[in-house]
């Protein structure tokens, strides 16, 4: 766990390897868009995915989903399942992300 969380840069090992690219980082900036416009609704990861490549958005999925887990890892939102908040690391299927 992490002592200081404006210092979290990953969410989690695979993250750390894997590093954060600039689709990564325009992922989380729409994300966090997304949300505060959603309040507490909620926005599907696949909405930014959509935003940055219409075309090709599901290649993006995953590359959304850890962007979604990097900004619950930061406290800037939570993910929900069946309007449940879940753990990220866990989660399986469709999720949302919600402001806090």
């Amino acid at each position: 766990m992490a002592k200081n969380w404006d210092d979290v840069r990953y969410c989690s090992e695979a993250c750390r390897r894997r590093k954060i690219t600039s689709v990564d980082r325009r992922l989380e900036e729409l994300l966090r868009a997304l949300v505060e416009r959603a309040g507490r609704a909620g926005v599907d990861p696949d909405e930014a995915a959509r935003c940055v490549d219409p075309e090709a958005w599901k290649q993006l999925h995953e590359p959304a989903r850890r962007a979604a887990r990097r900004l619950v890892a930061a406290g800037a939102a939570e993910m929900v399942q069946g309007g449940r908040v879940v753990d990220p690391s866990t989660a399986k299927g469709e999720v949302r992300l919600r402001g806090v």
